[in-house]
């Protein structure tokens, strides 16, 4: 029992460092190639954890095998053109100037009720505001409407006072400051002290989540069992 666990163990890690080596875009968006090594590595790892007589570099081996052969495809398919279209493909135009494109959307084996969907959680609810609908190699459509039919931008209204936005800063994670995110901030612990005691927090350790926007105001969240004391 306890080998068959160090094994999966070994295993599960040798699948992690090599999911972590493709990329965080192999995690968010597969590509073709990204799709079949994701399904090759898992396959080819379960089959030491199965079999005890297996020995477990028959498990790691492939692994990196197709790590390695994954790193070399993508830096292929960056450096040429030609590569890049035979292993990931190239972008379709499914919808242009408010027409379904109907033998691409034949091609690409993609029906009408899966463009409607895609569209319906996209915003757009009417095909004649979509001016280009282009179904990515990913599978993911992306849409430009039409300029009568995109939402109003703080430059069409020409305001001035505007509230900044940005990626807050959050100072504090469950009770522990994040020195990182103060340094990042440009604040001092002293500083974080006082703004958390304005918000009702007698102490940073009693502070569940603070944040600090591009404005400089602070959202902060107690503990619950602070909270409830309350």
């Amino acid at each position: 029992m306890i080998v068959i666990i160090i094994r999966t163990l070994i295993l599960y890690g040798a699948v992690i460092f090599s999911l972590r080596i493709m990329g965080k875009r192999q995690i968010g968006e597969l590509q073709p190639s990204e799709l079949v090594v994701a399904i090759m590595i898992s396959d080819v790892a379960t089959v030491p954890m199965q079999s005890l007589n297996t020995p477990l570099l028959s498990g790691i081996i492939p692994v990196l095998t197709l790590l390695i052969a994954e790193v070399i495809t993508s830096y292929m398919s960056i450096k040429s053109g030609l590569m890049r279209k035979f292993f990931m493909g190239e972008p379709s135009v499914i919808i242009y100037d408010g027409v379904i494109c109907e033998k691409e959307l034949s091609r690409q084996r993609f029906n009408l009720s899966d463009l409607l969907e895609e569209l319906r959680l996209l915003g757009c609810f009417d095909i004649s505001d979509v001016l280009v609908a282009v179904l990515e190699t990913s599978g993911k459509l992306s849409v430009i409407p039409r300029d009568n039919a995109r939402a109003v931008t703080v430059r069409d209204l020409n305001l001035s006072n505007v509230r900044k936005e940005g990626l807050p800063f959050t100072v504090i994670l469950d009770g522990k400051i994040n020195e990182y995110e103060l340094k990042r901030a440009k604040k001092s612990r002293q500083d974080i002290e006082k703004e958390i005691k304005k918000h009702g927090a007698s102490k940073i350790s009693d502070v569940f989540i603070a944040s600090i926007d591009a404005e400089g105001e602070m959202f902060l969240q107690l503990k619950e069992s602070k909270r409830k004391r309350k």
